[in-house]
């Protein structure tokens, strides 16, 4: 399920019983600051069990503690005063992650920066949160408007995952990409593939599982991958899977030649990330095979091979932790 999920239900259910609710966003983050760009979490204001509520997170720590205080310290003076509680409340926050800074230090040192949105959701949003949740709910991507104006939402799909400007606290936008941002094709459904998809399944990857065998107990088993397609030959995958700036393809088939038929279906396109498990030595094999065959060089450099970080790993749970940890240092290098 998209992580987002819980905090729009949150605000979806407090508008439907009239408890005010507050959406934290971080529009924008640099450096080691811990809520990174798109992180968002609900807290709305005291219910009949007397308890506030609260989905999602900005970061954690101390600054999310504050934060929350300050949620909850707005509710409580909206709630006395009806001319607050119908009114648009848009604050914007800036946070400073170390304790030399002048102002706006937010009690941590990791020495990053973030700004975060406050935002008072209005009844007027209802219908627009639904649309949300409903797009996010059929793994569908869409685009998200932040600004002082208050929340928007369109099924087309933005080429950037976020966009942030600002001139002044009463002139800017933010803009994301909402549902899965990666997109991630396991080939090959055994015992490794089943672990792998369940440690990317905690991660913004939309998965889709390909192998040649029909009602292998393993891909049965599978209840993390999104998708999951039986076909003829791995060959066919030249068809299938289509390049992508934000498309990660992983070979895990069941041996020499399944795994050879899959690389020589893919290796010609452009990816985030292209990785093939095995030894040292098939892969230098496969690709000393690919030579013979008039395959260019630059196309081995694509290919992460042996796939994953060199942790030593044995069992299959170990393996996805190498493979789910190389594949987050890939997409994370530009950050």
């Amino acid at each position: 399920m998209n992580k987002q999920l819980p905090v729009w239900k949150l605000i979806a259910e407090s508008l439907h019983h009239q408890i005010p609710v507050m959406l934290l966003y971080v529009l924008e983050s640099s450096g080691s600051s811990p809520g990174r760009q798109g992180f968002l979490m609900a807290v709305n204001g005291k219910n009949e069990s007397d308890n506030h509520r609260m989905a999602g997170s900005i970061g954690g720590g101390i600054m999310e503690h504050k934060f929350v205080e300050m949620a909850e310290e707005r509710l409580r003076v909206m709630s006395s005063d009806p001319i607050a509680m119908g009114s648009s409340v848009t604050e914007l926050r800036k946070q400073i992650h170390d304790k030399a800074a002048a102002k706006n230090q937010s009690g941590m040192i990791c020495s990053g920066e973030q700004t975060i949105l406050l935002y008072h959701v209005q009844k007027e949003d209802q219908d627009r949160i639904e649309q949300i949740i409903s797009s996010l709910e059929q793994n569908k991507n869409g685009t998200l408007k932040l600004s002082p104006a208050g929340i928007e939402f369109s099924s087309s799909i933005p080429k950037e995952n976020f966009e942030f400007s600002i001139r002044s606290e009463q002139d800017w936008q933010y803009t994301e990409k909402t549902g899965y941002k990666n997109q991630l094709f396991i080939i090959g459904g055994g015992h490794c593939a089943l672990a792998f998809s369940n440690l990317m399944s905690e991660m913004d990857f939309y998965i889709r599982l390909y192998d040649e065998r029909e009602n292998l107990k393993t891909v049965m088993e599978n209840k993390s991958a999104h998708e999951k397609h039986f076909i003829n030959d791995y060959s066919e995958l030249s068809n299938i899977i289509p390049a992508g700036n934000n498309h990660y393809v992983v070979i895990m088939t069941f041996g020499y030649r399944t795994d050879d038929a899959a690389l020589r279906a893919v290796i010609d396109k452009e990816f985030k990330y292209l990785g093939l498990l095995g030894s040292k030595s098939k892969i230098e094999k496969m690709f000393d095979d690919y030579r013979r065959d008039g395959f260019e060089e630059m196309l081995f450099q694509r290919v992460h091979g042996p796939i994953g970080v060199g942790i030593k790993s044995q069992t299959p749970e170990e393996i996805a932790v190498s493979i789910a940890a190389e594949i987050i240092k890939v997409k994370n290098q530009d950050l």
